[in-house]
């Protein structure tokens, strides 16, 4: 893989998210638009093809989600109808599920670059299946927004599950993976120290930074949506009725921010 490529598109990426806070929202598309034509245009590769699939991810959600939602915050109250009510929850589930379970195989693949190099590494064939299994999965996992209603019990086990699956589990991976890369790192600041191999611990370094950066935005913004919603499962009474919509709309708006 050439590494500095893998370094230049993940800088792409990275600062197509930061932008979008500071861009209005056709400008954001169009970015992320011509970041996926930059991506396709390089030569194939694993962490190119993860990249562009985390990028589709964030446009699903902006086209689907982020317009209702701005409107839903500035009225306060939903004026879609209940199908568009029920999409909206499909498409922003399937999409935050897309994006963590993107980032977990993008743990995996900067793990197994560095702490196993010669041992297995997914190729281009296995990315793309991964993809696959990632979508079909994230959209099982989000069918129970379209059902016509579910009781509380369910309701409160489905969420709870939810959480596990889309949020803590995999966020406990992919801190694993880079916290093992970061100590073989490490472990191996003599050897890269040396002119001949400097100029790729550099290159690994950056790269490494800039995607645990990039999981730790995912984290840190999805972070308040999920107490709050966690909070309101188990008991509701907790928060005040008249403070409710505001501090969900807040916490939607921070999650928002993330793509």
């Amino acid at each position: 893989m050439n590494k500095t490529r893998a370094v230049n598109d993940v800088f792409s990426f990275l600062n197509s998210k930061n932008w979008s806070s500071n861009r209005s929202f056709p400008v954001h598309i169009s970015n992320q638009c011509r970041n996926i034509t930059d991506l396709t245009k390089e030569k194939a590769n694993v962490t190119n093809i993860l990249i562009s699939n985390l990028i589709i991810s964030d446009l699903f959600m902006c086209l689907v989600c982020l317009p209702f939602t701005v409107v839903y915050t500035m009225m306060d109250y939903w004026i879609f109808g209940e199908v568009m009510c029920k999409m909206t929850s499909f498409t922003q589930c399937t999409s935050v599920t897309v994006s963590i379970l993107s980032l977990v195989l993008i743990a995996l693949e900067r793990h197994q670059l560095i702490i196993n190099p010669t041992g297995w590494r997914p190729n281009i064939s296995q990315a793309y299946l991964g993809i696959g299994v990632i979508w079909t999965l994230a959209c099982l996992m989000s069918l129970p927004f379209l059902t016509t209603s579910i009781l509380s019990n369910d309701l409160l086990i489905y969420t709870t599950t939810l959480l596990l699956l889309q949020y803590c589990i995999p966020l406990f991976f992919i801190i694993l993976c880079y916290l093992r890369i970061y100590l073989r790192l490490q472990k191996r600041k003599d050897m890269f120290e040396k002119s001949e191999y400097s100029n790729r611990a550099v290159q690994l370094r950056r790269i490494n930074i800039l995607l645990a950066s990039m999981v730790a935005a995912f984290a840190v913004c999805w972070l308040p949506l999920h107490v709050f919603n966690t909070i309101v499962d188990w008991n509701y009474k907790i928060i005040s009725p008249c403070h409710h919509n505001l501090i969900f709309s807040l916490c939607h708006l921070v999650a928002m921010a993330s793509t």
